[in-house]
């Protein structure tokens, strides 16, 4: 027996980033450079020395696969796992149709591992969190359930999350799945606590509670929208858990509350764009709480040529991953992938670009999201002619325009599909010749 199983639900369409989900599950979108999404629940549960995790696997997963083999392998001799588990419709010819059936259609997981309670985190999360703090919360009070929850303004609840309704003992006695007139924290009327979609559960009552579920044909199987009011109608033992309160080593009161909800494209963006701050809102430099993931086996990211009225290679305000090569070019407030090659007199502001892609001369990109591997010729603009990104790319209600991966937008204006990856090598670039 185990004392704690982790579960992360990583298996939704994340139908809202499209066209970054075109051809990846949602935890598997790349973040700040460097990292995909789960990094960040996994790190949690890692870092808290939980080692023993299963990944509920399901659309479009193969990348996720391989990321979790590369970067997250844990020692097999000690017991440590972190188990991609996928969709084997072990309850019929279906999907899963919810959180909760997520984890039903994956019970004989935790009969295998036995443990005392199971933590099911979601995987699409950008945070962190000492989760022993919360362990400890859930056990102290003999929870059946506890509920992660974080304080946010009452406007920005409204119609968006979950709200739970507490006691002064921080019981949950009430709950609405995204109320359009939420009810407010105790003791502090302008905020309410939303749920982060992460729980702890006592083993015994999480399988009650799913049985339960399963045998409710007007159920849609969800945590938030069935099982957590159900529990609470029936004055089961469940808690709220303040992650605002949330202690992690070597951060201070700025990072305490940092949780963000990538959900679509426009909040996705503007996630990236803060971890490139000064002083970003989620300290990604406290190496008492790393972020972890697979490290690509790059070169050192470099920049070239510093002509005085011409040519100069910089970055200001931004993050570059390694492998880069920013010759003779600017960016500007933006984020890097690997292996990304921008050529001179170039200009990317305020701009994602994702890994293996190659930028050419004279080219202008701004509040833009650049998919992995792809070419965009010299002389392209991209983020200044609405009627050009309209008609050829993703616009977000923000005016954020998305390439898609593998996109080759060429000199003629044409915007065609490349027939598979494209990595940029210098010896063969297009324009390395010239640089």
């Amino acid at each position: 027996m185990i004392e704690v199983l982790g579960m992360i639900l990583a298996g939704g369409r994340g139908e809202r980033l499209l066209p970054l989900t075109a051809d990846r599950a949602k935890p598997a979108v790349p973040f700040g450079a460097i990292y995909r999404i789960i990094d960040f629940a996994l790190s949690n549960l890692i870092n808290s020395r939980f080692y023993h995790i299963k990944v509920l696997t399901q659309f479009m997963s193969d990348s996720l696969n391989k990321h979790l083999a590369l970067g997250w392998n844990l020692s097999g001799p000690l017991g440590h796992y972190v188990d991609p588990v996928p969709a084997q419709m072990r309850t019929g010819e279906r999907w899963y149709t919810g959180t909760a059936d997520a984890v039903f259609q994956n019970l004989h997981v935790i009969w295998d591992a036995n443990p005392e309670h199971v933590a099911v985190f979601g995987g699409d999360h950008i945070y962190k969190m000492n989760v022993a703090e919360m362990f400890r919360f859930h056990v102290k009070r003999r929870a059946t359930l506890t509920v992660a929850c974080v304080p946010v303004p009452i406007e920005e609840a409204a119609g968006t999350f979950g709200v739970m309704e507490v006691d002064e003992k921080s019981r949950i006695i009430g709950f609405e799945e995204k109320p359009e007139a939420p009810k407010p924290m105790p003791g502090n009327p302008r905020m309410a606590l939303v749920s982060m979609g992460s729980y702890f559960w006592d083993t015994h009552g999480l399988k009650e509670a799913l049985f339960r579920d399963q045998g409710n044909s007007d159920s849609s199987h969800d945590f938030g929208k069935d099982i957590i009011p159900d529990l609470v109608s029936r004055g089961e033992p469940v808690f709220a858990y303040d992650y605002s309160q949330n202690w992690i080593p070597g951060e201070g009161e700025r990072e305490k509350k940092y949780w963000r909800d990538v959900g679509n494209l426009d909040s996705y963006f503007d996630a990236n764009m803060e971890v490139r701050e000064v002083h970003p809102p989620i300290n990604l430099y406290n190496y008492q709480w790393p972020i972890r993931t697979y490290m690509r086996p790059f070169a050192p990211a470099k920049f070239v040529f510093a002509e005085k009225g011409g040519r100069f290679g910089q970055a200001i305000d931004s993050i570059i991953a390694s492998g880069s090569i920013i010759s003779g070019s600017s960016v500007l407030n933006s984020v890097i992938g690997h292996n990304v090659f921008i050529h001179s007199y170039s200009l990317v502001e305020d701009s994602i670009l994702f890994s293996d892609t190659e930028i050419g001369r004279q080219v202008k990109i701004r509040n833009a999201i650049i998919d992995k591997s792809c070419i965009i010729d010299e002389g392209i603009k991209i983020g200044y002619n609405k009627q050009f990104d309209k008609k050829h790319f993703t616009v977000t209600p923000q005016g954020r325009i998305v390439v898609p991966k593998w996109t080759h937008v060429k000199a003629s204006g044409d915007v065609v599909k490349l027939e598979g990856p494209y990595s940029p090598k210098e010896e063969e670039a297009p324009y390395a010749s010239n640089i």
